[in-house]
């Protein structure tokens, strides 16, 4: 008698939808520790605490590409100029790339521009 052997499934783990604190936190250490200068690190760490504080003040985002365009337009409300608004939105990125490579957020987001 031959037995059918069960393949070994991979559970493939799936991107979150809402990131919470500890894990936008460990996305942002990660952008952090990968810039080596310390003036870039600090623009990047204003405009990422920045958008932490403007995404847990709204009502549970998923984070997704609405949401950065959601960011977009209140950065825009808010009367910056275009270039201001272009490296905010650059540190957010970036933010997204590492929470999609610590399997956070999906690689869809990181690599969207707009």
């Amino acid at each position: 008698m031959m037995r059918k052997s069960k393949g070994i499934r991979k559970k493939t783990r799936r991107p979150k939808l809402k990131l919470g604190l500890p894990d936008l936190d460990h996305s942002k250490s990660a952008v952090l520790d990968s810039l080596r200068s310390p003036e870039p690190q600090r623009g990047y760490r204003h405009s990422i605490d920045e958008f932490i504080a403007w995404y847990c003040s709204e009502p549970r985002l998923s984070f997704n590409k609405t949401v950065v365009m959601r960011y977009r337009i209140h950065l825009e409300s808010r009367q910056l100029a275009p270039g201001t608004i272009n490296v905010r939105l650059a540190a957010v990125r970036r933010l997204a790339y590492e929470a999609a490579d610590a399997g956070c957020a999906s690689w869809e987001l990181a690599n969207r521009r707009g």
